[in-house]
């Protein structure tokens, strides 16, 4: 089955310190304020501690295929049990793809654009400059990820406010496709169809890495085990994680029509 490039888990927070089932807590400090004083003037202690802001929780997810003796001495020149352990992997991988793409919808920078809409850049850039706002941090990078619907819409005007859209050079351009279709104003985009549509409208995203973080707990594991009275053997994919909104203010969703292009 053919299927799309993932690439989310580049772009988020990653945590692979392990934890077992373990739920983790995100805890952010409160910001002090410094006063003026006098040359005499004794400092008055002022609170520093940690708010718990997110939880994630990891969950399994899994798949398993059966292949008999039978198809597998038939299955020439195909690998059949190579190819079954391939897509196991790339179910996974789009499990969680998928699932990080998903939180789009959680950010709580607030959401630019409307169901049904055509997207514009004037929206991308309002996002960018929220997303800078409250994160209060221009040099970390900013994501944004759309629809290849959406990006179509936009890919049609690649010149705006005097900013050109760079277009990735051949040599950087991962296994797979055209993900990264490009960077302007600071802002570096990928286009997917792991967007979902509803409606014929989607939700992309703008957002810094610590907004989505993945939380890998056990790595995609793909088992095989032999069911003799069966006479085939099963291919089991298993894999633990967390995901979830980290930094829920530091991501703008972006809500627009979401329909295939004519032209």
């Amino acid at each position: 089955m053919r299927r799309d490039t993932n690439f989310m888990p580049s772009l988020v927070r990653v945590f692979t310190d392990g934890r077992g089932g373990n739920t983790r807590t995100g805890y952010q400090y409160n910001a002090g304020t410094a006063n003026a004083i006098a040359e005499v003037d004794d400092l008055t202690s002022a609170a520093f501690t940690p708010a718990a802001l997110q939880t994630l929780t990891p969950g399994e997810i899994g798949l398993q295929y059966f292949l008999t003796d039978k198809r597998i001495d038939s299955d020439a020149p195909e690998n059949i049990r190579t190819d079954a352990a391939t897509e196991l992997g790339a179910a996974a991988r789009d499990k969680i793809e998928t699932d990080l793409i998903g939180k789009f919808t959680s950010f709580t920078g607030g959401t630019m654009g409307t169901a049904g809409s055509a997207i514009t850049w004037g929206q991308v850039f309002a996002g960018a400059t929220v997303v800078r706002t409250n994160s209060k941090n221009r040099s970390m990078p900013l994501y944004c990820v759309l629809h290849e619907y959406q990006w179509h819409t936009l890919a049609k005007a690649n010149s705006v406010a005097g900013i050109t859209l760079q277009q990735v050079p051949s040599a950087l351009v991962g296994p797979g496709g055209s993900w990264y279709v490009g960077t302007a104003a600071g802002i570096t985009f990928y286009a997917t169809t792991n967007v979902a549509i509803s409606s014929n409208s989607a939700y992309g995203g703008i957002f810094q890495r610590d907004a989505i973080a993945y939380d890998i707990r056990r790595a995609i594991r793909i088992e095989p085990q032999r069911d003799a009275s069966r006479r085939g053997w099963e291919l089991n994919m298993s894999s633990l994680y967390g995901y979830g909104v980290w930094r829920p203010t530091y991501g703008v969703a972006l809500l627009s029509a979401a329909t295939a292009p004519t032209g």
